[in-house]
């Protein structure tokens, strides 16, 4: 296990490179740059911001520059935040980003697996096709549609909950963004599992372990959900990647502080530095992500291994 662990980490590295390379070179075709303004800015100063942040040398000295300066971990200064680097905004957004996206995902992922393992026991009855319905209604209805609705009705109508903002990570201010997130998360995990459950209590192990006596919670419990967690565990991985560094509709409707609000706000301004230093951070924790559920699925399914 070890060896493959080492071996993957290496291989991750080419990896990094190459989303590093075409980010890169394609944040720099598109059209403007991080100093053009609608009033125009004064040549002169244009010039020495540009030979600062050595946006006037050739292209290819830039990205060396770069791929130096992201080798020894310096992701460099904001360009439209001067006062801050990459690095200090990553410092007060990510573990924003991370407390919802965790939160959130730890929600889906419990309460979706209920929901999925009831229909799957109660399959073809009222309490499987309501959940199917919720888990269709959850994955089809975008998150930019299920935000404003929850400001509307619990924030502005029945005033439950604040508009939006962080207010120093209050809880009452995490509710709207966590319920907005885990939604979507949430009916896609009570489909998946109730699909795999259903399967696994149709396998020839399930039934020999009925035909030798043993209880219901035992048969579900310890053995089907054992073999029904496989698909969970392998869409967790690329999700808890995607929640964990931001969500960039959520965080900019909701006014969070997060890595997704920067993101948004970096690409719009050509903020090349920040835009780049999310696309690695998001990367690394995809292939990291991605990692850990190779390994979970040697734990859960004792047919893997990785010798």
């Amino acid at each position: 296990m070890l060896r493959y662990v080492l071996r993957r980490f290496l291989t991750a590295i080419p990896t990094l490179f190459v989303i590093v390379t075409i980010s890169f070179f394609l944040m720099r075709v598109a059209p403007g740059g991080p100093f053009n303004q609608e009033k125009g800015l004064n040549p002169v100063i244009k010039a020495n911001l540009e030979r600062v942040f050595h946006l006037d040398q050739p292209l290819w000295k830039q990205y060396l520059l770069y791929l130096n300066n992201l080798v020894h971990g310096d992701f460099g200064p904001s360009y439209n935040l001067p006062d801050f680097t990459v690095a200090e905004l990553f410092a007060a957004g990510l573990p924003i980003s991370i407390q919802l996206g965790g939160t959130a995902l730890v929600l889906a992922l419990l309460l979706g697996g209920i929901l999925g393992i009831t229909a799957a026991l109660y399959q073809n009855k009222p309490a499987d096709y309501a959940v199917i319905a919720t888990a269709t209604a959850g994955s089809t209805i975008p998150t930019f549609v299920i935000a404003p609705l929850f400001q509307l009705f619990f924030a502005l109508t029945l005033k439950w909950f604040p508009v939006g903002g962080w207010g120093d990570g209050a809880l009452i201010n995490k509710v709207g963004p966590v319920l907005t997130l885990m939604l979507p998360q949430l009916a896609i995990v009570a489909r998946l599992m109730r699909g795999s459950m259903i399967e696994s209590l149709r396998s020839h192990h399930i039934r020999t372990a009925r035909a030798l006596g043993l209880s219901d919670y035992s048969v579900v419990i310890k053995h089907a959900l054992r073999g029904a967690l496989l698909p969970i565990i392998s869409y967790a991985g690329p999700a808890a990647a995607a929640l964990l560094t931001g969500s960039i509709i959520v965080e900019t409707i909701f006014a969070i502080p997060g890595v997704g609000r920067y993101f948004v706000e970096a690409a719009l301004n050509r903020d090349y530095t920040l835009v780049m230093g999310t696309v690695v951070v998001i990367a690394m924790f995809t292939i990291v992500f991605n990692l850990i559920v190779d390994i979970l699925y040697a734990v859960v399914d004792p047919r893997v291994r990785y010798d």
